[in-house]
Protein backbone atom coordinates (compact mmCIF):
# COMPACT_ATOMS: atom_id res chain seq x y z
CA UNK A 1 0.00 0.00 0.00
CA UNK A 2 1.52 3.64 -1.04
CA UNK A 3 0.65 6.00 1.73
CA UNK A 4 -1.56 8.95 0.88
CA UNK A 5 -2.17 12.00 2.90
CA UNK A 6 -3.48 15.49 2.61
CA UNK A 7 -3.49 18.67 3.86
CA UNK A 8 -6.91 20.77 4.08
CA UNK A 9 -6.94 23.67 4.72
CA UNK A 10 -10.12 26.51 4.50
CA UNK A 11 -9.00 29.48 2.58
CA UNK A 12 -10.89 31.85 5.12
CA UNK A 13 -7.56 33.30 6.99
CA UNK A 14 -3.76 32.80 6.71
CA UNK A 15 -2.13 29.83 7.49
CA UNK A 16 -2.53 29.19 11.08
CA UNK A 17 0.76 27.76 13.03
CA UNK A 18 -1.88 25.21 14.08
CA UNK A 19 -2.69 23.98 10.69
CA UNK A 20 0.51 24.64 9.53
CA UNK A 21 1.98 22.06 12.09
CA UNK A 22 -0.53 19.53 10.98
CA UNK A 23 0.76 19.98 7.45
CA UNK A 24 4.20 19.18 9.13
CA UNK A 25 3.39 15.97 10.63
CA UNK A 26 1.50 14.84 7.31
CA UNK A 27 4.38 16.13 4.97
CA UNK A 28 6.82 13.85 7.44
CA UNK A 29 4.96 10.71 7.42
CA UNK A 30 4.88 10.72 3.61
CA UNK A 31 7.94 11.14 3.23
CA UNK A 32 9.31 8.26 5.87
CA UNK A 33 7.11 5.77 3.94
CA UNK A 34 7.97 7.06 0.73
CA UNK A 35 3.98 7.95 -0.09
CA UNK A 36 2.47 11.12 -1.23
CA UNK A 37 1.45 14.46 0.31
CA UNK A 38 -1.77 16.16 -1.44
CA UNK A 39 -2.70 19.14 -0.98
CA UNK A 40 -6.45 20.16 -1.20
CA UNK A 41 -8.05 23.81 -0.74
CA UNK A 42 -11.40 23.18 1.01
CA UNK A 43 -13.25 26.56 -0.21
CA UNK A 44 -16.76 25.60 -0.72
CA UNK A 45 -17.10 28.35 2.49
CA UNK A 46 -17.78 30.81 -0.41
CA UNK A 47 -18.87 33.70 2.10
CA UNK A 48 -15.71 33.70 4.08
CA UNK A 49 -13.25 32.04 1.62
CA UNK A 50 -10.76 34.84 0.02
CA UNK A 51 -8.54 34.36 -3.00
CA UNK A 52 -5.74 35.94 -0.65
CA UNK A 53 -5.79 33.79 1.70
CA UNK A 54 -5.36 30.55 -0.56
CA UNK A 55 -2.48 32.49 -2.22
CA UNK A 56 -1.32 33.37 1.47
CA UNK A 57 -1.66 28.93 2.40
CA UNK A 58 0.51 28.25 -0.90
CA UNK A 59 3.05 30.66 0.06
CA UNK A 60 3.33 29.34 3.75
CA UNK A 61 3.85 25.68 3.02
CA UNK A 62 5.70 26.86 0.15
CA UNK A 63 8.17 28.91 2.46
CA UNK A 64 8.23 25.96 4.83
CA UNK A 65 9.23 23.91 2.42
CA UNK A 66 6.72 21.52 2.03
CA UNK A 67 6.44 20.43 -1.18
CA UNK A 68 3.21 19.15 -2.33
CA UNK A 69 2.58 15.62 -4.68
CA UNK A 70 -0.48 16.59 -5.88
CA UNK A 71 -2.68 19.46 -5.93
CA UNK A 72 -3.95 21.87 -5.19
CA UNK A 73 -7.42 20.40 -5.63
CA UNK A 74 -10.21 22.87 -4.64
CA UNK A 75 -13.73 21.72 -3.31
CA UNK A 76 -15.15 24.57 -5.09
CA UNK A 77 -14.61 22.51 -8.31
CA UNK A 78 -15.82 19.00 -7.20
CA UNK A 79 -19.53 19.80 -6.54
CA UNK A 80 -20.82 17.31 -9.10
CA UNK A 81 -18.84 14.95 -7.60
CA UNK A 82 -20.56 15.95 -3.71
CA UNK A 83 -24.07 15.55 -5.14
CA UNK A 84 -23.65 12.10 -6.80
CA UNK A 85 -22.31 10.77 -3.15
CA UNK A 86 -25.90 12.63 -1.96
CA UNK A 87 -27.94 10.92 -4.77
CA UNK A 88 -26.31 7.68 -4.23
CA UNK A 89 -26.99 8.19 -0.26
CA UNK A 90 -30.72 9.25 -1.26
CA UNK A 91 -31.17 5.61 -3.34
CA UNK A 92 -29.60 3.43 -0.91
CA UNK A 93 -32.22 5.32 1.47
CA UNK A 94 -29.14 5.80 4.09
CA UNK A 95 -30.41 9.45 3.91
CA UNK A 96 -33.74 11.13 3.53
CA UNK A 97 -35.22 14.75 3.17
CA UNK A 98 -36.02 16.73 6.22
CA UNK A 99 -38.41 19.71 6.00
CA UNK A 100 -38.23 21.06 9.26
CA UNK A 101 -37.91 24.79 9.68
CA UNK A 102 -35.91 26.71 11.34
CA UNK A 103 -38.55 27.62 13.61
CA UNK A 104 -39.33 24.33 14.55
CA UNK A 105 -35.48 23.11 15.18
CA UNK A 106 -35.47 26.49 17.41
CA UNK A 107 -38.37 24.77 19.41
CA UNK A 108 -37.13 21.88 19.64
CA UNK A 109 -33.95 22.87 20.93
CA UNK A 110 -35.49 24.81 23.45
CA UNK A 111 -38.06 21.77 25.08
CA UNK A 112 -35.05 19.98 25.03
CA UNK A 113 -32.99 22.46 27.08
CA UNK A 114 -36.11 22.84 29.50
CA UNK A 115 -35.36 18.80 29.90
CA UNK A 116 -32.25 19.51 30.48
CA UNK A 117 -31.19 17.27 27.61
CA UNK A 118 -28.43 17.66 25.21
CA UNK A 119 -29.37 19.38 22.11
CA UNK A 120 -29.73 17.07 18.97
CA UNK A 121 -32.44 16.85 16.25
CA UNK A 122 -35.18 13.97 17.48
CA UNK A 123 -35.38 12.64 13.46
CA UNK A 124 -38.86 13.35 13.27
CA UNK A 125 -38.74 13.61 9.49
CA UNK A 126 -36.67 10.54 8.98
CA UNK A 127 -40.10 8.58 8.09
CA UNK A 128 -42.55 10.86 5.69
CA UNK A 129 -44.77 8.93 3.69
CA UNK A 130 -44.75 10.22 0.23
CA UNK A 131 -47.90 12.86 1.36
CA UNK A 132 -46.51 14.40 3.84
CA UNK A 133 -43.59 15.41 2.11
CA UNK A 134 -45.64 16.17 -0.91
CA UNK A 135 -47.55 18.66 1.73
CA UNK A 136 -44.35 19.97 2.62
CA UNK A 137 -43.37 20.57 -1.03
CA UNK A 138 -46.73 22.48 -1.53
CA UNK A 139 -45.93 24.50 1.72
CA UNK A 140 -42.39 25.89 -0.36
CA UNK A 141 -40.18 24.14 2.19
CA UNK A 142 -37.05 23.50 0.74
CA UNK A 143 -35.16 20.43 2.57
CA UNK A 144 -32.17 19.72 3.96
CA UNK A 145 -30.56 15.85 3.46
CA UNK A 146 -29.61 14.04 6.94
CA UNK A 147 -27.67 10.95 6.66
CA UNK A 148 -29.73 8.47 8.92
CA UNK A 149 -27.50 7.55 12.19
CA UNK A 150 -28.46 4.12 14.09
CA UNK A 151 -28.85 5.74 18.06
CA UNK A 152 -27.83 2.22 19.22
CA UNK A 153 -24.58 2.12 16.82
CA UNK A 154 -20.96 1.91 18.37
CA UNK A 155 -18.55 3.93 16.07
CA UNK A 156 -15.03 2.36 17.06
CA UNK A 157 -11.49 3.05 15.44
CA UNK A 158 -7.95 2.50 16.44
CA UNK A 159 -6.50 6.11 16.29
CA UNK A 160 -2.61 5.73 15.52
CA UNK A 161 -2.33 8.33 18.57
CA UNK A 162 -5.05 7.78 20.66
CA UNK A 163 -5.25 4.23 20.66
CA UNK A 164 -8.86 2.61 20.54
CA UNK A 165 -11.85 5.42 20.44
CA UNK A 166 -15.34 4.39 20.63
CA UNK A 167 -18.41 6.65 19.82
CA UNK A 168 -22.07 6.12 20.58
CA UNK A 169 -24.72 6.91 17.41
CA UNK A 170 -26.92 8.85 19.82
CA UNK A 171 -23.78 11.03 21.17
CA UNK A 172 -23.44 12.44 17.54
CA UNK A 173 -26.79 15.04 17.26
CA UNK A 174 -29.42 12.97 15.72
CA UNK A 175 -29.49 12.16 11.98
CA UNK A 176 -26.83 14.13 10.45
CA UNK A 177 -26.99 16.97 7.86
CA UNK A 178 -25.18 16.65 4.85
CA UNK A 179 -26.48 18.93 2.16
CA UNK A 180 -28.08 22.07 2.61
CA UNK A 181 -31.48 23.22 1.09
CA UNK A 182 -31.83 23.83 -2.61
CA UNK A 183 -32.13 27.80 -3.68
CA UNK A 184 -32.84 27.03 -6.68
CA UNK A 185 -34.86 24.05 -8.77
CA UNK A 186 -32.15 21.59 -7.95
CA UNK A 187 -33.11 18.23 -6.16
CA UNK A 188 -30.66 19.66 -3.43
CA UNK A 189 -28.37 22.63 -2.06
CA UNK A 190 -24.37 22.32 -1.38
CA UNK A 191 -23.24 19.43 0.21
CA UNK A 192 -21.57 20.16 3.83
CA UNK A 193 -18.17 19.74 5.74
CA UNK A 194 -18.21 16.29 6.54
CA UNK A 195 -19.68 14.93 3.31
CA UNK A 196 -17.15 16.94 0.57
CA UNK A 197 -14.35 15.25 3.41
CA UNK A 198 -15.43 11.78 2.68
CA UNK A 199 -16.19 12.16 -0.89
CA UNK A 200 -12.75 13.43 -1.44
CA UNK A 201 -10.69 11.16 0.63
CA UNK A 202 -11.98 8.32 -1.15
CA UNK A 203 -11.27 10.04 -4.41
CA UNK A 204 -8.08 10.57 -3.70
CA UNK A 205 -7.55 7.31 -2.30
CA UNK A 206 -6.32 8.86 1.50
CA UNK A 207 -4.79 6.13 3.14
CA UNK A 208 -4.10 7.88 6.86
CA UNK A 209 -6.03 10.82 8.02
CA UNK A 210 -3.47 13.14 10.04
CA UNK A 211 -5.06 16.14 11.87
CA UNK A 212 -5.73 17.94 15.22
CA UNK A 213 -7.89 16.01 18.10
CA UNK A 214 -10.45 18.89 17.79
CA UNK A 215 -11.60 16.59 14.73
CA UNK A 216 -12.57 13.48 16.57
CA UNK A 217 -16.41 13.97 16.54
CA UNK A 218 -16.05 14.54 13.31
CA UNK A 219 -14.14 11.09 12.84
CA UNK A 220 -17.05 9.53 13.89
CA UNK A 221 -19.89 11.12 11.74
CA UNK A 222 -17.38 10.75 8.89
CA UNK A 223 -16.72 6.70 9.38
CA UNK A 224 -20.13 5.80 8.91
CA UNK A 225 -19.99 7.96 6.14
CA UNK A 226 -16.65 5.87 4.38
CA UNK A 227 -19.47 2.66 5.19
CA UNK A 228 -22.57 4.26 3.83
CA UNK A 229 -20.92 4.79 0.15
CA UNK A 230 -19.21 1.74 0.37
CA UNK A 231 -15.48 2.46 1.08
CA UNK A 232 -12.65 1.94 2.76
CA UNK A 233 -12.30 3.85 6.09
CA UNK A 234 -8.55 5.40 6.15
CA UNK A 235 -6.56 5.48 9.59
CA UNK A 236 -7.17 7.98 11.35
CA UNK A 237 -4.35 10.16 13.96
CA UNK A 238 -5.39 13.08 16.12
CA UNK A 239 -2.49 14.83 17.00
CA UNK A 240 -2.87 17.30 20.05
CA UNK A 241 -3.34 20.37 20.08
CA UNK A 242 -1.09 23.40 20.53
CA UNK A 243 -1.22 25.28 23.83
CA UNK A 244 -0.18 28.34 25.50
CA UNK A 245 1.85 28.37 28.72
CA UNK A 246 -1.67 28.14 30.51
CA UNK A 247 -2.85 25.13 28.72
CA UNK A 248 -5.33 26.99 26.94
CA UNK A 249 -5.51 26.15 23.35
CA UNK A 250 -3.45 28.87 21.25
CA UNK A 251 -5.00 31.61 20.38
CA UNK A 252 -4.27 35.31 18.69
CA UNK A 253 -4.55 36.46 22.15
CA UNK A 254 -1.03 34.49 23.04
CA UNK A 255 0.81 36.82 20.24
CA UNK A 256 0.47 33.86 17.53
CA UNK A 257 -1.44 34.39 14.14
CA UNK A 258 -0.37 33.21 11.27
CA UNK A 259 2.93 31.58 10.02
CA UNK A 260 3.20 34.47 7.37
CA UNK A 261 3.36 36.73 10.78
CA UNK A 262 6.32 34.61 12.36
CA UNK A 263 8.41 35.19 8.79
CA UNK A 264 7.32 39.21 9.83
CA UNK A 265 8.69 38.69 12.94
CA UNK A 266 11.61 37.46 11.95
CA UNK A 267 11.93 34.02 12.19
CA UNK A 268 14.07 31.92 9.64
CA UNK A 269 11.62 29.11 7.54
CA UNK A 270 13.87 26.12 8.41
CA UNK A 271 13.92 27.11 12.59
CA UNK A 272 9.90 27.60 12.71
CA UNK A 273 9.30 23.97 10.55
CA UNK A 274 12.12 22.49 13.36
CA UNK A 275 10.21 23.83 16.13
CA UNK A 276 6.89 22.21 14.73
CA UNK A 277 8.17 19.05 14.54
CA UNK A 278 8.61 19.12 18.09
CA UNK A 279 5.33 20.43 18.85
CA UNK A 280 3.68 17.07 19.54
CA UNK A 281 6.61 14.26 18.28
CA UNK A 282 8.95 13.36 20.12
CA UNK A 283 12.17 11.89 18.26
CA UNK A 284 14.36 8.79 19.07
CA UNK A 285 16.64 10.46 20.48
CA UNK A 286 14.94 13.16 22.81
CA UNK A 287 18.41 15.06 23.37
CA UNK A 288 18.40 16.27 19.60
CA UNK A 289 16.31 19.19 18.70
CA UNK A 290 18.01 21.01 15.72
CA UNK A 291 16.92 19.07 12.55
CA UNK A 292 15.85 19.26 8.80
CA UNK A 293 12.89 18.36 7.76
CA UNK A 294 14.67 15.31 5.26
CA UNK A 295 15.82 14.54 8.53
CA UNK A 296 12.96 14.50 10.48
CA UNK A 297 11.67 12.53 8.10
CA UNK A 298 14.25 9.81 8.35
CA UNK A 299 12.83 9.34 12.35
CA UNK A 300 8.83 10.46 12.41
CA UNK A 301 6.58 8.07 12.72
CA UNK A 302 3.07 8.34 14.50
CA UNK A 303 3.87 6.29 17.01
CA UNK A 304 6.17 8.95 19.18
CA UNK A 305 3.50 11.42 18.13
CA UNK A 306 2.19 12.60 22.13
CA UNK A 307 -1.51 12.20 23.02
CA UNK A 308 -0.80 15.50 25.80
CA UNK A 309 -1.07 19.25 24.36
CA UNK A 310 2.11 20.68 23.17
CA UNK A 311 2.67 23.63 25.11
CA UNK A 312 3.94 26.82 22.61
CA UNK A 313 7.77 27.87 24.27
CA UNK A 314 8.69 31.67 23.05
CA UNK A 315 12.12 31.10 24.54
CA UNK A 316 12.72 27.67 22.94
CA UNK A 317 11.71 28.96 19.38
CA UNK A 318 13.78 32.03 19.98
CA UNK A 319 16.38 29.65 20.40
CA UNK A 320 15.96 27.32 17.72
CA UNK A 321 16.12 30.18 15.44
CA UNK A 322 18.98 31.12 16.91
CA UNK A 323 21.11 28.30 15.99
CA UNK A 324 20.04 28.61 12.41
CA UNK A 325 20.33 31.93 12.33
CA UNK A 326 24.16 31.64 13.54
CA UNK A 327 25.06 29.16 10.55
CA UNK A 328 24.17 31.78 8.27
CA UNK A 329 27.53 33.14 6.82
CA UNK A 330 27.50 37.10 7.15
CA UNK A 331 28.13 37.62 3.70
CA UNK A 332 24.39 36.26 3.52
CA UNK A 333 23.23 37.24 6.65
CA UNK A 334 23.92 40.96 5.63
CA UNK A 335 21.34 40.58 2.22
CA UNK A 336 18.79 38.76 4.57
CA UNK A 337 18.78 41.88 7.20
CA UNK A 338 18.63 44.68 4.97
CA UNK A 339 15.09 44.45 4.08
CA UNK A 340 14.61 44.55 8.24
CA UNK A 341 16.81 48.35 8.20
CA UNK A 342 14.86 49.63 5.21
CA UNK A 343 11.23 48.46 6.95
CA UNK A 344 12.74 50.06 10.16
CA UNK A 345 13.26 53.71 7.90
CA UNK A 346 16.88 53.43 8.93
CA UNK A 347 18.85 55.78 5.81
CA UNK A 348 21.43 54.11 3.83
CA UNK A 349 22.30 53.03 0.37
CA UNK A 350 22.15 49.47 0.52
CA UNK A 351 25.09 48.85 -2.45
CA UNK A 352 27.18 51.93 -1.37
CA UNK A 353 26.97 51.09 1.78
CA UNK A 354 27.71 47.40 1.37
CA UNK A 355 30.97 47.10 3.16
CA UNK A 356 29.59 49.53 6.29
CA UNK A 357 26.38 46.98 6.37
CA UNK A 358 28.52 44.20 6.62
CA UNK A 359 30.96 44.76 9.10
CA UNK A 360 27.66 46.07 11.43
CA UNK A 361 26.52 42.51 10.79
CA UNK A 362 29.43 40.98 11.64
CA UNK A 363 29.17 42.83 14.70
CA UNK A 364 25.60 42.30 15.77
CA UNK A 365 25.27 38.60 14.53
CA UNK A 366 26.37 36.41 17.83
CA UNK A 367 23.85 38.78 19.61
CA UNK A 368 20.70 37.67 17.30
CA UNK A 369 18.09 35.79 18.32
CA UNK A 370 15.31 36.66 15.16
CA UNK A 371 16.54 38.44 12.32
CA UNK A 372 14.32 41.55 13.53
CA UNK A 373 16.34 41.69 16.38
CA UNK A 374 19.09 43.42 13.87
CA UNK A 375 16.85 46.43 14.12
CA UNK A 376 16.71 46.61 18.11
CA UNK A 377 20.54 45.80 17.45
CA UNK A 378 22.17 48.63 15.43
CA UNK A 379 19.28 51.10 15.51
CA UNK A 380 21.73 53.44 17.41
CA UNK A 381 24.47 53.07 14.16
CA UNK A 382 21.99 54.76 11.89
CA UNK A 383 21.58 58.87 11.46
CA UNK A 384 23.41 61.69 13.06
CA UNK A 385 21.40 63.50 15.57
CA UNK A 386 21.78 62.27 19.20
CA UNK A 387 18.56 61.14 21.26
CA UNK A 388 19.60 60.27 25.03
CA UNK A 389 17.33 58.40 27.42
CA UNK A 390 17.32 58.67 31.10
CA UNK A 391 20.29 57.09 31.90
CA UNK A 392 22.34 58.25 28.94
CA UNK A 393 21.36 62.12 29.70
CA UNK A 394 22.21 61.54 33.93
CA UNK A 395 25.61 60.45 32.89
CA UNK A 396 26.04 63.71 30.93
CA UNK A 397 25.34 65.39 33.62
CA UNK A 398 28.08 63.81 35.53
CA UNK A 399 31.57 65.58 36.70
CA UNK A 400 33.99 65.83 34.06
CA UNK A 401 31.52 64.01 31.41
CA UNK A 402 31.73 66.45 28.73
CA UNK A 403 35.07 67.43 29.37
CA UNK A 404 36.21 63.77 29.05
CA UNK A 405 34.33 64.11 25.43
CA UNK A 406 35.51 66.93 24.27
CA UNK A 407 39.11 65.32 24.91
CA UNK A 408 38.09 62.70 22.63
CA UNK A 409 37.33 64.62 19.90
CA UNK A 410 40.75 66.47 20.21
CA UNK A 411 42.39 63.22 19.75
CA UNK A 412 40.16 62.38 16.81
CA UNK A 413 41.65 64.96 14.71
CA UNK A 414 44.43 62.58 14.68
CA UNK A 415 42.68 59.88 13.14
CA UNK A 416 40.92 60.06 9.67
CA UNK A 417 40.58 56.51 9.78
CA UNK A 418 39.81 54.62 13.32
CA UNK A 419 40.18 51.23 14.22
CA UNK A 420 38.91 49.35 17.27
CA UNK A 421 43.03 49.51 18.12
CA UNK A 422 43.75 53.42 17.95
CA UNK A 423 39.89 53.33 20.00
CA UNK A 424 41.31 51.89 22.84
CA UNK A 425 44.17 53.85 22.79
CA UNK A 426 42.07 57.03 22.72
CA UNK A 427 40.26 56.07 25.60
CA UNK A 428 43.66 55.06 27.55
CA UNK A 429 45.26 58.19 26.80
CA UNK A 430 42.02 60.33 28.07
CA UNK A 431 41.91 58.55 31.12
CA UNK A 432 45.48 59.05 31.92
CA UNK A 433 45.35 62.72 30.89
CA UNK A 434 42.17 63.75 32.76
CA UNK A 435 43.21 61.36 35.87
CA UNK A 436 40.03 59.52 35.78
CA UNK A 437 38.45 56.35 36.23
CA UNK A 438 38.57 54.19 32.92
CA UNK A 439 34.34 53.63 33.56
CA UNK A 440 33.86 57.15 33.67
CA UNK A 441 35.15 57.75 30.43
CA UNK A 442 33.64 54.53 28.75
CA UNK A 443 30.28 55.70 29.85
CA UNK A 444 30.55 58.93 29.21
CA UNK A 445 31.73 57.67 25.49
CA UNK A 446 28.86 55.29 25.23
CA UNK A 447 25.93 58.15 25.73
CA UNK A 448 28.25 60.66 23.91
CA UNK A 449 27.75 58.34 20.81
CA UNK A 450 24.78 56.24 21.60
CA UNK A 451 22.71 58.58 23.57
CA UNK A 452 22.29 55.57 26.03
CA UNK A 453 24.39 53.32 28.55
CA UNK A 454 23.72 49.67 26.79
CA UNK A 455 24.37 48.79 23.10
CA UNK A 456 26.30 46.25 21.20
CA UNK A 457 30.31 46.30 21.61
CA UNK A 458 31.23 50.41 22.36
CA UNK A 459 34.62 50.28 20.25
CA UNK A 460 32.99 48.40 17.78
CA UNK A 461 30.03 50.92 17.41
CA UNK A 462 32.69 53.88 17.78
CA UNK A 463 34.29 52.59 14.85
CA UNK A 464 31.46 51.97 12.88
CA UNK A 465 30.10 55.31 13.60
CA UNK A 466 33.19 57.12 12.28
CA UNK A 467 33.42 55.46 9.04
CA UNK A 468 29.88 57.24 8.80
CA UNK A 469 31.24 60.75 9.67
CA UNK A 470 29.05 60.75 12.66
CA UNK A 471 30.99 59.77 15.74
CA UNK A 472 32.52 63.60 15.64
CA UNK A 473 29.07 65.27 15.35
CA UNK A 474 27.54 62.91 18.03
CA UNK A 475 29.97 63.95 20.39
CA UNK A 476 30.03 67.74 19.67
CA UNK A 477 26.01 67.30 20.38
CA UNK A 478 26.63 65.90 23.51
CA UNK A 479 29.30 68.28 24.80
CA UNK A 480 27.15 71.28 23.58
CA UNK A 481 23.88 69.69 25.34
Amino acid sequence: MTVRVRIAPSPTGNLHIGTARTAVFNWLFARHHGGQFILRIEDTDTARSRPEYTQNILDGLTWLGLNWDEGPFFQSERLDLYRQAVQTLLDKDLAYRCYCTPEELEKMREAQKARKEAPRYDNRHRNLTPEQQAQFEAEGRKPVIRLKIDDDREIVWRDRVRDTVTWKGRDLGGDMVVARAAQGDEPFGQPLYNLAVVVDDIDMNITHVIRGEDHIANTAKQILLYEALGATVPEFAHTPLILNQKGQKLSKRDGVTSIWDFKEMGFLADAIANYMTLLGWTPPDSTQEIFTLPEAAKEFDLDRVNKAGAKFDWDKLDWINSQYLHQIPNEELVNVLIPHWQSAGYAFDAEADKAWLLQLTEMISPSLKRLSDAVKESRLLFGENLTFDDKGSAQMQQEGAKEILQAVLEELNNYPNLTVEEAKAIVDRVTSEKNVKKGLVMKSLRAGLTGELQGPDLMQSWVLLHQRGVDKVRLQQAVNS
